[in-house]
């Protein structure tokens, strides 16, 4: 990627949708799981005095376990209580009790008989003043359902309890194996009588098992307007499906809840639809919504929502370079936020243009170290924010690297010598090659003396060379070659430094020339 290709996607910030408008897609039904799909306070009042056999009451377990299985157990979800019909009322596990179905599960295999009388209507009247309360579990504002469980036989009327019951708004659904009082049993149950009362044998349980669940379901399905996915510019707005007919549709409405002046969107959406990805939105900006389920066949109640966008993604407002070197430097910024950013990005590369090059900085980090870099190069250096919301921001600023380090140190000792001293050469150093020609000219690199050649081990790290012996030349040039050989990959690879400079005989030293940092030999 060239550095100016990285530089323009850099900068080129996503700010959210442009279009003001929806795309919509229908949410599949997992297959086989019922998680998430409802939200409700469901009761079993279950019918375990004496008129029932233990083997009627282990069928009953069983058939409420596997009723129950599908369901999501949570506060945010279902709820489950059961109370026992006996002498007195008696709960077996309140509505708060279990958070998870395999609890709920567990709970319902271990229940116990307590046998007794059969007094209905009591436990009615406990489950309305104490069960289907607040401080047994019972949430304020959810769909509330009793499922009464009986062998049919009951020593009181339930019809004025349970009348009550219904009047707070708990919808009652009855399962009886046996024959029962079917005038009360259907003056006792919610409407529609024929999805909420069930004559069935216990042996056959099993059979009403799916049509049982779907009534609690009917009841208890989650019917709200939710936003979720929400960014600075956009969010999208599921709920469950309400409309069954293809020529039925959804409204949906939505706008800003306080602005000078007030500017409503309206989309129309298919009878199958579940969500709406709202684009276009405004950052820090509450919005109220509207879904409006339009029905040739009933009347189905309007849902409304509010949320809010996030704020604007703030860029990274300071870059700081320090600590520059031959080969690196550090790059920093500021302001960190790490709640808001997903990951830093830092793209670099060498002036004035040149392949770019990026690495990723974890988003509670606000420093990193570039290596492996030119020396005496500019560098142009972009720092990305990469935010949560999708968004990106973007800020550069140009560094520099350092000259390499003087690794040659050169040092007059005395009239004719001179003393040189150099820094350990990187990589595995086999040893070092040096070779100084004393001149009779600065018409370098023309001899005309003898070249001096030393060999020496890779721990050496100075070597002495004595001029010619005249007392009649005042100043005189030398050259001087520094080599040294490193074992790459099993190859001999030879690299070297120059340095030209002139020797004052009244030990005035000084350099006239040097080369770069080590560099193959050609």
């Amino acid at each position: 990627m060239s550095l100016t290709a990285a530089l323009i996607w850099a900068l080129l910030v996503v700010a959210g949708g442009s279009l003001e408008g929806a795309e919509t897609s229908a949410r599949p039904p997992v297959p086989g799981s019922m998680a998430g799909c409802c939200e409700g306070d469901v009761m079993f009042l279950v019918d375990s005095s004496g008129s029932v056999s233990s083997y009627e009451f282990d069928k009953v377990k069983t058939f409420l376990g596997e009723l129950l299985r599908p369901y999501t157990i949570g506060s945010k979800d279902v709820q489950v209580s059961v109370l026992h019909v006996s002498t007195q009322p008696i709960p077996e596990f309140l509505f708060s009790e279990y958070t998870t179905n395999a609890e709920l599960q567990l709970a319902l295999k271990e229940m116990k008989q307590p046998r007794g009388d059969t007094n209905t209507g009591q436990a009615v009247i406990w489950a309305r003043d104490h069960g289907f309360q607040d401080r047994a579990g019972s949430r304020p504002g959810v769909p509330r359902v009793l499922v009464w469980v009986t062998d049919g036989m009951s020593s009181e009327s339930v019809t004025g309890p349970m009348t009550a019951l219904r009047d707070d708004g708990v919808v009652v659904l009855i399962v009886s194996t046996g024959q029962g009082n079917f005038v009360e049993f259907s003056t006792a149950v919610s409407p529609p009588t024929d999805k909420h009362l069930y004559f069935v044998d216990v042996d056959d349980l099993k059979l009403i098992e799916d049509d049982l669940r779907n009534a609690i379901t009917d009841v208890i399905r989650t019917r709200r307007l939710s936003a979720v996915d929400i960014t600075s510019h956009s969010a999208r707005l599921i709920w469950p499906n309400m409309l069954s007919s293809p020529s039925d549709f959804y409204v949906l409405q939505y706008s800003p809840v306080s602005t000078q002046q007030q500017q409503t969107f309206t989309l129309q959406l298919n009878s199958g639809d579940t969500s709406a990805l709202l684009n276009g939105l405004s950052p820090g900006t509450k919005y109220h919504a509207t879904l409006i389920p339009e029905s040739n066949y009933e009347h189905i109640q309007s849902l409304s929502v509010q949320f809010t966008t996030l704020q604007e993604a703030v860029s990274p407002t300071q870059l700081l370079i320090s600590d520059s070197k031959p080969s690196s430097f550090r790059v920093s910024w500021a302001p960190l936020l790490p709640d808001s950013v997903q990951e830093f990005q830092v793209l670099f590369g060498p002036l004035p243009s040149g392949e770019a090059q990026s690495i990723t900085v974890s988003h509670n980090q606000n420093s990193t170290v570039l290596r492996n870099l030119q020396s005496s190069t500019s560098y142009l250096v972009t720092v990305i924010a990469q935010y949560h919301s999708g968004q990106q921001r973007a800020l550069s600023a140009k560094a520099c690297t350092q000259d390499e380090p003087e690794e040659l140190r050169l040092m007059p000792i005395s009239p004719g010598m001179l003393r040189v001293d150099w820094d350990e050469a990187p990589g595995p150093v086999k040893g070092y090659k040096v070779r100084c020609r004393w001149l009779t000219s600065t018409s370098l690199p023309e001899p005309a003396h003898p070249t001096v050649h030393h060999s020496l081990p890779s721990a050496a790290r100075t070597s002495l060379f004595r001029g010619p012996e005249s007392d009649s030349v005042v100043q005189a040039p030398w050259h001087l070659l520094l080599g040294h050989t490193t074992l790459l990959n099993g190859l001999n690879s030879k690299k070297t430094r120059e340095r030209d400079f002139k020797l004052d005989y009244g030990c005035t030293f000084l350099l006239t020339s040097v080369t770069g940092s080590w560099r193959h030999l050609e």
